[in-house]
């Protein structure tokens, strides 16, 4: 079974000849970058837990316990639920802007109403943890608003990765570069 959220960066291989924008469809959304080894690892660790909450739902039916049964199996749900929101959380690029998606919530910034996209020296949160720790961030400097940081080389997919989120940084501002001056 294809994962394509595996094969986000595909862009980056070896040849001198690869572009930062070598997709053929500039429209649909993608992460310039593959999710980081911490987000893989903690997805399938709550992938693991919601099979064994799916499996005691199945038990608790059998032994005839419904409302029991609906409950681990609204619980096993929503773990996969949790599970599939943490590996598309990220920074997300096409023709029509930057897409930051958390866990909870979603913004989309239109290149049009961005001024720059650079990476910056900041604090930043540690695995997205309330810990700060000294490192960089690509920020999307948005026209008369705040900084909006779009990925951190502390989070949970690039921490220890310096040479990716190089990459996944240069491949962002190399989007926002061409379609902020397509404007």
């Amino acid at each position: 079974m294809p994962l394509p959220f595996l094969t986000a960066d595909r862009a980056f291989g070896t040849n001198a000849d690869d572009v930062a924008l070598p997709f053929d469809d500039h429209d649909r959304w993608r992460r310039p970058y593959r999710p980081g080894p911490w987000r893989v690892a903690a997805a399938a660790l709550l992938l693991l837990l919601a099979s064994f909450v799916l499996l005691a739902a199945m038990i608790i039916a059998f032994a005839g316990a419904v409302p029991g049964a609906a409950a681990c199996l609204g619980v096993g749900l929503a773990v996969i639920g949790a599970s599939l929101r943490l590996l598309r959380m990220g920074a997300w690029v096409s023709r029509h802007g930057v897409r930051r998606v958390a866990f909870f919530s979603t913004s989309t910034v239109p290149w049009s109403r961005a001024s720059a996209v650079r990476t910056v020296q900041q604090p930043v949160r540690w695995l997205g943890l309330p810990r700060t720790v000294q490192g960089q961030a690509l920020v999307l400097v948005r026209q008369g608003g705040e900084p909006l940081p779009l990925i951190t080389d502390h989070n949970a997919d690039f921490l220890s990765r310096v040479e990716a989120f190089d990459r996944a940084a240069d491949t962002v501002e190399a989007w926002g570069s061409e379609y902020r001056a397509v404007r």
